[in-house]
């Protein structure tokens, strides 16, 4: 099952509880602003034709693992890793 994503916020709308902000020449934007998003989700949503079970993730956090997988050369754990302080860092910072 594949729910479309709400659409996604621009980078000028982009705002952290701690006033980071994302940085225009970051080569993960530019990468980012060159993907066809909608035109893969299309295809992404069409993996998945049952309509029961659990939802997929969204098209842009697995499209995205996958490719910062492939460009740094992580294993498959890597980048799960890494997430997972990310996530744990900046939910430290918004208590």
């Amino acid at each position: 099952m594949y729910k479309y994503s709400s659409g996604q916020i621009s980078l000028a709308d982009f705002r952290q509880p701690v006033g980071m902000h994302l940085n225009e020449d970051n080569r993960g934007v530019k990468k980012a602003q060159t993907i066809p998003w909608s035109e893969i989700e299309q295809r992404y949503a069409a993996l998945f034709t049952n309509r029961k079970g659990n939802v997929a993730k969204p098209l842009r956090l697995a499209l995205g693992a996958c490719i910062i997988q492939a460009d740094c050369g992580f294993s498959d754990e890597e980048p799960l890793r890494r997430f997972r302080r990310i996530r744990t860092i900046f939910s430290s910072a918004a208590a």
